[in-house]
């Protein structure tokens, strides 16, 4: 069973967090919804629920809005005409690139993890 995540935890997970009082900024998520089709959640009593490969979608929509820069209406041609599907192959394709920027942020995230276990292993000699 696929688990699914609220607006919340979504802005949490890809980082769309205002970095002064710390909190989701689940407005970008929802003007989102309303410009991209693909993004669909469901909707139960009212709450918003993401389904993994809504999740997908939406880490493609941010990484080209606002790492490559892009506009909303150029970020929809490309998700209305699944350019991406020609380019797959190309490794200068921009899924490719998303996809390096992706596993880089997993690494990193997995590195501090193991600094972490390691740091809390280790006595304190001061």
């Amino acid at each position: 069973m696929s688990k699914f995540l609220t607006i919340s935890e979504l802005s949490k997970k890809i980082n769309l967090i205002n970095t002064s009082t710390k909190r989701p900024l689940n407005h970008i998520l929802r003007y989102w919804e309303k410009e991209f089709k693909q993004i669909r959640p469901k909707k139960i009593n009212n709450r918003r629920y993401y389904s993994e490969k809504q999740v997908e979608i939406v880490r493609l929509i941010k990484f080209l809005l606002k790492s490559k820069g892009m506009t909303v209406s150029g970020v929809k041609n490309i998700l209305d005409t699944n350019i991406n599907k020609l380019d797959d192959y190309n490794s200068h394709s921009l899924k490719a690139q998303y996809y390096k920027t992706n596993l880089k942020e997993k690494s990193k995230s997995i590195l501090n993890r193991i600094k972490k276990i390691k740091n809390y292993g280790k006595k304190n000699s001061s």
